[in-house]
């Protein structure tokens, strides 16, 4: 039956346009077969975007992942000094490609998938760098790579990862406010509110923020 399993990997980032705090991406994986039984984990929240949450709906959806048997996911981040350094584009597509070969390894080992039928859906604006996925390639999965425009919204796998991307950065940002107080991360996690950078031009930039993105507010 193990031989037998088929997944379907849906990918998404958070984090884009923030000014500070790293680009975050989550990979979710759904078995086929056998297919999962998923249910709102309560009465009329429906499965959506992560923007469409309200922040304890997503905790609450977060959770019901987190759980679910049929359901696996990883995460993976990008820090802002790799972005000045790549751009955003560069630094979310291999936030993806890692995330994504921590998924596989994960699924090669524990789940043992060997050559089943992997098909990846990404957001719109995500692509695979398929030369650094560093899995080994006798044990590696047929893949097929897709980019959806507007996917969060149409496809499951995306939205939920959407979802655990939204939760982990958040989670991260909130950290951060703790060593960054003056700058409200915990509010506005990293975004570029009137708070946010008016507490840059008065306190200047930390070592989370994004330099090049800063240029921009100047």
């Amino acid at each position: 039956m193990m031989k037998k399993l088929r997944y379907i990997i849906g990918i998404d980032e958070v984090g884009r346009g923030a000014l500070a705090g790293p680009v975050t991406v989550a990979a979710v994986a759904i078995t086929v077969n056998p297919k999962p039984k998923i249910r709102n984990p309560k009465p009329r929240l429906k499965l959506r975007d992560s923007k469409k949450l309200t922040p304890r709906q997503r905790e609450t959806w977060f959770g019901y992942i987190k759980t679910h048997p049929g359901i696996f996911y990883t995460t993976a981040g990008v820090s802002p000094k790799i972005i000045d350094k790549i751009n955003i584009s560069n630094a979310a597509n291999l936030a993806a490609t890692r995330a994504l070969t921590k998924l596989v390894k994960y699924l090669t080992i524990v789940k043992y998938l060997t050559k089943s039928k992997v098909e990846v859906f990404l957001d719109g604006g995500l692509y695979l760098n398929k030369n650094k996925i560093r899995v080994n390639p006798r044990s590696y999965p047929r893949l097929s790579a897709f980019t959806i425009i507007k996917g969060d919204e149409k496809i499951p796998a995306i939205m939920m990862a959407s979802i655990v991307a939204k939760v982990t950065r958040d989670r991260i940002m909130v950290k951060l406010h703790k060593k960054y107080p003056k700058y409200a991360f915990d509010r506005h996690k990293g975004y570029g509110t009137k708070k946010h950078i008016k507490a840059i031009r008065k306190h200047g930039p930390t070592k989370v923020h994004r330099l090049a993105f800063l240029k921009k507010i100047h």
